[in-house]
């Protein structure tokens, strides 16, 4: 008999890509990975934020599958979630995964036709505790330790320079901590209905004369005065 996996991952059939079971470290992967928790008052479960797209669902859901597999869980990955590995023009054998979902992710912000589905994007950027900003810090604090272990100059001067992008990627997520929100207030100009753009253009367009009619104007009406009539003459 077949050992069931730690973890599956599906679609189920209203769209929603979600992950069950795993312990706390796949739990940890699991979020690295993009998903959030989705609670009941009885049970809880992960699941892909809503309106990515299939595309994006399936890298990503395949990604977490990969992380975990890594790992050394055994995961059911639903067929219709596998994918290839991401490839681009400078990367054919997609070894820099990671890079390809934040393109896949700034494709989807291009396409977002919405300013709430486009907030929902920038938070896989900017949220202060799983975006990819704090994540980035975090990785160049590691870089700058890695760095710093040498006990060399040269090692100490690039942990500082590994530790000064930490830095700044920090105060740039604090800037924009606010982002997501504001840009979610912002309204699109609505479109005007033909209609309205028909009256409108009646309302600013120039008066036109009709043909084979002349204006009169009060000037010109005064400006000749009537024939006066002739006495009438007799013999």
């Amino acid at each position: 008999m077949p050992t069931p996996p730690d973890v599956v991952i599906t679609r189920h059939p209203t769209g929603d890509v979600t992950a069950e079971g795993g312990d706390e470290l796949a739990v940890a992967l699991l979020k690295r990975a993009g998903f959030v928790i989705e609670t009941t008052p009885l049970s809880f479960w992960y699941r892909l934020p809503w309106d990515m797209g299939e595309v994006c669902e399936n890298q990503m859901a395949s990604q977490a599958a990969h992380m975990l597999t890594t790992a050394g869980y055994r995961v059911g990955l639903g067929p219709d979630l596998r994918v290839g590995a991401l490839t681009t023009p400078s990367d054919p054998q997609g070894k820099h995964a990671q890079g390809q979902q934040i393109l896949q992710l700034t494709d989807e912000l291009n396409g977002a036709e919405t300013y709430e589905t486009a907030a929902d994007l920038t938070q896989h950027v900017l949220d202060p505790n799983d975006g990819v900003l704090v994540r980035l810090s975090e990785f160049f604090e590691a870089a700058a330790e890695q760095a710093k272990a040498s006990e060399t100059d040269a090692g100490w001067d690039l942990s500082y320079d590994f530790a000064e992008a930490a830095a700044t990627l920090t105060s740039l997520g604090e800037d924009l901590r606010e982002a997501s929100g504001q840009l979610r207030e912002l309204d699109r100009p609505t479109k005007p209905s033909w209609q309205t753009q028909v009256a409108n253009y009646y309302a600013t367009a120039p008066a036109t004369r009709r043909t084979g009619t002349t204006t009169t104007t009060p000037e010109a009406s005064t400006a000749v005065p009537p024939p006066t009539p002739r006495p009438n003459r007799t013999r």
